[in-house]
């Protein structure tokens, strides 16, 4: 049986993805939700009433920076109403801080493509991901990391293992959820829950404590921290529609 905790991220999670389901395609042929996206947030107008949001609109970079750095690292570029990086850049973190949220994105990869989408990140220490879980952006049939469920798309990297066949094939687009609510954590990918953990847990404890992880103490305790973008592999990474909702 599920917690009250568990059933109401459930529940969150599968009202933010009809939410998400409104979400305006990039360039492609407006639909009669996109018709509704404000000008200035990128967002529709059910999402804007519904909490949601925008980190990145389509025109600016402005919610975000460089990890220990106040400024965009060079390689990130807006193309096309897409942020895209071809080849190793830096990370990037947003400028505010979230705790509890629900953050939807839509994001594909090149072949052999490997990326990853963290949060709760801290600035303790030389790179984000010694502090924060990351959940992983992947071309699992063109990347070693692929034949390893515990490191493919939409798991929780190196911890927690995601069900193969719901990530898209290369150069196509994937729309993940992420939902952090408490110590209470849901990976979506394409609509499907692939799973759910518990930060600070007895199993999670044990997982990290087996994993490199263990080496930074810090690693997945804040309670609060910074969303990043994982920036430092080969390949071409776009990202459109990032949005966030906080939640009390």
């Amino acid at each position: 049986m599920l917690s009250a905790a568990a059933a109401r991220v459930a529940t969150l999670s599968q009202l933010a993805l009809a939410i998400v389901a409104c979400t305006p395609m990039g360039n492609s042929t407006q639909s009669a939700s996109s018709a509704s996206t404000t000008s200035t947030s990128g967002l529709t107008a059910e999402q804007a009433a519904s909490g949601w949001r925008s980190l990145f609109d389509g025109s600016n970079t402005s919610a975000w920076r460089g990890y220990k750095t106040q400024t965009m690292p060079a390689g990130w570029r807006i193309v096309d109403g897409v942020l895209t990086k071809t080849g190793p850049v830096e990370d990037i973190i947003t400028r505010d801080q979230f705790g509890n949220f629900e953050l939807a994105m839509d994001w594909k990869l090149s072949p052999g493509g490997n990326a990853g989408l963290f949060y709760r990140a801290t600035e303790e220490y030389d790179h984000i991901y010694w502090s924060a879980p990351e959940y992983q952006l992947l071309d699992d049939a063109g990347h070693p990391d692929g034949k390893s469920r515990l490191t493919s798309a939409g798991s929780d990297y190196a911890l927690y293992p995601s069900p193969a066949g719901a990530v898209k094939p290369a150069d196509e687009w994937n729309s993940t959820l992420l939902v952090v609510n408490g110590n209470r954590v849901q990976h979506w990918l394409n609509g499907q829950r692939l799973l759910e953990y518990e930060l600070g847990s007895a199993d999670w404890q044990q997982k990290v404590a087996a994993s490199k992880f263990a080496a930074y103490p810090n690693y997945g305790k804040a309670s609060r921290g910074y969303i990043g973008i994982q920036g430092d592999h080969d390949g071409t990474l776009s990202l459109r529609n990032i949005r966030i909702r906080v939640l009390p």
